[in-house]
């Protein structure tokens, strides 16, 4: 997988049958659906919603991590989903006769937490059959003032050491997740329309399935994304969950076909072997 906008994505998402989406130098994934090997090594997880193929694999992904030694993983789950996913493993430890160890975050729209990294978490409603979040990544850094630009190096020293505070905080949404979701969640979410890398599925491509046949399942379809091009102010956007229906050539040609090319450009559909 190549690198958007400036992180690398690994993973696989089909939809109805798994979606796991690693960002490995932040150390986290989105969802596990059926525990790829590789997501043993993400020591966070931000589950958007509790369907089988997305929150599935979560006791193996403890399991995992604890047969191998590794610190108890991490879980934000949605506020609602938190008791059920605590009594999942209350069942399951009763039925492996293992301790199972993780820690759970519940978060909700309007709350934020922090990564180790320090990097923000901000969920947003999505907009789908179940209860569901997404999830926005930002960056902080400190930049100097704009109005003490044109000072020296010695006079910003000066006002800092007197007490002066010499910079601001910026923040950048800098990934955006939005799991399993109706094409609303565009329109609804500046994080959405304005995060570096967005990470927004389509699980139909062509007529097979209407728009209103995928609307009615929750999802969102490629006629949309193409209605709406001119809102997508991304530098990169990956598409994911894909219908198993699809070969890799059907969604690359569908994809040619309806996007307008500057919002083509900056798209990379997740591709996989089914």
């Amino acid at each position: 997988m190549p690198r958007l906008a400036g992180h690398d994505v690994e993973g696989i998402s089909i939809g109805g049958i798994e979606t796991c989406l690693e960002l490995p130098r932040l150390k986290l994934a989105f969802d596990i659906g059926r525990s790829p090997l590789s997501a043993i090594q993400r020591p966070t997880v931000l589950f958007t919603h509790a369907h089988m193929d997305h929150l599935g694999g979560v006791a193996h992904h403890a399991a995992t991590r604890a047969l191998r030694g590794m610190p108890p993983p991490t879980y934000v789950v949605p506020r609602q989903n938190a008791a059920d996913l605590d009594e999942l493993f209350r069942v399951w430890r009763r039925l492996d006769g293992a301790d199972l160890p993780y820690q759970l975050v519940p978060l909700e729209p309007g709350e934020t937490w922090r990564l180790p990294n320090r990097m923000l978490v901000r969920p947003f409603r999505a907009v789908h059959r179940v209860p569901t979040q997404g999830y926005g990544l930002w960056s902080v850094r400190r930049k100097l003032r704009p109005e003490l630009a044109g000072l020296s190096g010695d006079a910003i020293r000066r006002r800092r050491e007197a007490g002066e505070e010499v910079t601001t905080e910026i923040e950048t949404c800098e990934v955006a997740f939005c799991g399993d979701t109706r094409i609303e969640v565009l329109e609804r979410e500046e994080v959405v329309r304005t995060a570096r890398l967005l990470i927004l599925e389509c699980t139909f491509v062509d007529d097979r399935v209407s728009v209103e046949q995928c609307r009615a399942k929750g999802h969102v379809h490629l006629f949309e994304i193409a209605e709406r091009a001119e809102l997508f102010e991304n530098e990169a956007i990956l598409l994911t969950h894909f219908s198993a229906r699809y070969r890799a050539d059907e969604i690359v040609r569908a994809l040619d076909e309806r996007l307008p090319p500057a919002l083509r450009e900056r798209v990379t559909p997740l591709l996989s072997a089914h």
